[in-house]
């Protein structure tokens, strides 16, 4: 299985960062299977912000529940995160993931 992350590497204040992760080599409709974002801010460990379940239903970390969404199209198998009224302390490296499997991550920034 591979991830890829894209989305927008600069994001302004109060704004809103999607980022989508595209599968190869597995399908994120397969049973039981769990497709996560999790970020890195700088001088921080990782920290898990949602996943989208083999059957599209979606869980949220509670402190950033209010403002994440993570959907998916699964005829392109891929999956969005969306994270709303951004600030300066969402500046992170996010990666999706599943099981061992890793994106890259990609680098976000939010300043204006």
């Amino acid at each position: 299985v591979q991830l890829q992350e894209s989305g927008p590497g600069l994001v302004k204040p109060s704004q809103a960062l999607s980022l989508t992760c595209t599968v190869s080599g597995g399908s994120i409709t397969t049973n039981y299977y769990y497709w996560s974002w999790i970020r890195q801010s700088p001088g921080k460990g990782l920290e898990w912000i949602g996943y989208i379940s083999y059957s599209g239903t979606s869980y949220y970390s509670p402190s950033l529940n209010s403002r994440t969404s993570i959907s998916r199209d699964t005829s392109k198998n891929q999956f969005t995160l969306q994270l709303n009224s951004v600030t300066p302390e969402d500046t992170a490296l996010y990666y999706c993931n599943h099981d061992q499997y890793w994106g890259q991550g990609t680098q976000v920034t939010v300043s204006s």
